[in-house]
């Protein structure tokens, strides 16, 4: 028998209340720089609430009376300047669907594709909601949120802070926890002068549908062992974020060289995001994008031969670097971009973001997932999880398996 995720039609959720602010929401430069379609992400629930579609919708429609610009849409601005999130109140909203599946969370890894909302095309127009939601209830009680936003809406940490309202919503609270912030002037006034998502987003590998979609877990033993070992040869102490990305860069590294056409002088290029919300001082509850993302460079034969403490302590010189990456007041920064190719890996963490704290009435999410076009460390599965969870796209699908052969040989 077919497992079968049946969705209802769509309906537009709006705030519960009246009188909710109206007016222009300003792009930061953080935000024109995300401008760069949807992401999604999904989070799994394995135990049940009393009616989950019902509980989620309710809560989210309350939420949104503290977070009104998410109802809003992009529009041109005033004498079709920059674009800003219009908020109108008159039949504004997030679309938001319930499903149901035909199967216990066991068997959905299979239905990932099936449990967010897609924009048409993939692409979020100027009269497309900026955010999207889906309920879906499985038949052992558990349930998913999946969720699809127009990331000039806001970034990762933006959205764990506003699913966490939307949670506190559903447990009763009578206002959110955190009061949130879209405006910030300190924000307004930084320019990010790094890399941004569409330097990327925009590159040849994206798109290739060559490209594996990827789902697995780096050890806390293996994690644990190159902390000890980079900590003692360096001095100074070594992140499991810094650990789990040169475990990556190097198995990704090794398993591209295995290729006869990517030789050791072959440049091998990481891409990674940095919260900027303690550098420029955002103001607590901003929940829009301050994040930059930044680069790392080095031969195949430097990240694939060398010593991972020297891989690390590449990592550590970029992360030092990125306070200097804001400006804190000058203008738009003019800077030539970058030519990214399939020897580029990209990730970003959503570890310690918040995402895992959403809580709609039976607890934390038992996982966090991201379906993006690119690498995210997500948090674990549970407390008691085994490892950092790693999924996306890293390699082509013909050097899955060295890949895997590669990380398997390091947890050995």
């Amino acid at each position: 028998m077919s497992i079968v995720v049946t969705k209802c039609s769509p309906v537009i959720v709006g705030p519960s209340e009246l009188g909710t602010s109206t007016g222009n929401i300003h792009l930061s430069s953080f935000d024109k720089a995300m401008d760069t379609g949807p992401v999604s992400l999904l989070l799994v629930f394995n135990k049940p609430i009393d009616d989950p579609v019902e509980t989620v919708k309710r809560a989210l429609s309350r939420a949104l009376v503290h977070y009104y610009p998410i109802s809003g849409r992009l529009a041109a601005g005033a004498d079709g300047g920059d674009k800003v999130i219009s908020c109108t109140g008159e039949g504004q909203g997030v679309l938001f669907v319930g499903a149901s599946a035909s199967c216990g969370i066991d068997d959905m890894p299979g239905l990932l594709s099936d449990l967010v909302v897609h924009y048409p095309d993939r692409l979020c127009r100027q009269a497309d909601p900026l955010l999207v939601m889906q309920v879906t209830e499985f038949s052992c009680g558990g349930f998913a949120v999946g969720v699809t936003w127009d990331h000039v809406l806001a970034d990762a940490a933006g959205m764990g802070q506003f699913l966490q309202a939307v949670g506190e919503m559903a447990r009763g609270f009578s206002l959110p926890s955190v009061v949130p912030v879209r405006s910030d002037e300190l924000v307004m006034a930084a320019r990010p002068q790094g890399m941004t998502a569409a330097d990327f987003l925009s590159a040849e590998t994206t798109s290739d549908q060559n490209m594996a979609m990827l789902d697995f877990t780096i050890p806390y033993s293996l994690i644990s062992r190159i902390k000890s070992e980079v900590s003692l040869a360096l001095g100074k102490r070594c992140t499991t974020f810094e650990a789990a990305v040169a475990i990556l860069w190097q198995c990704r590294a090794r398993a591209v060289a295995s290729d006869d056409g990517d030789g050791p002088a072959t440049t091998t290029t990481l891409v990674f995001t940095s919260n900027a919300r303690h550098l420029v001082g955002a103001a607590e509850g901003y929940y829009g994008n301050c994040s930059i993302d930044e680069s790392a460079q080095a031969t195949s034969a430097q990240v694939a031969s060398g010593d991972t403490k020297d891989v690390v302590k590449l990592i550590k010189s970029v992360k030092h670097k990125v306070q200097e990456q804001i400006n804190k007041g000058g203008g738009e920064v003019d800077r030539a971009p970058l030519k990214l190719g399939y020897n580029t890996i990209y990730l970003s963490s959503w570890r310690n973001l918040g995402l895992e704290m959403a809580d709609f009435g039976g607890g934390r999410p038992a996982r966090v997932m991201g379906l993006v076009p690119f690498c995210v460390l997500c948090p674990p599965w549970n407390v008691n999880d085994d490892g950092v969870n790693v999924m996306g796209s890293i390699v082509k699908k013909n050097h899955v398996n060295a890949f895997l052969h590669e990380l398997a040989a390091l947890t050995l």
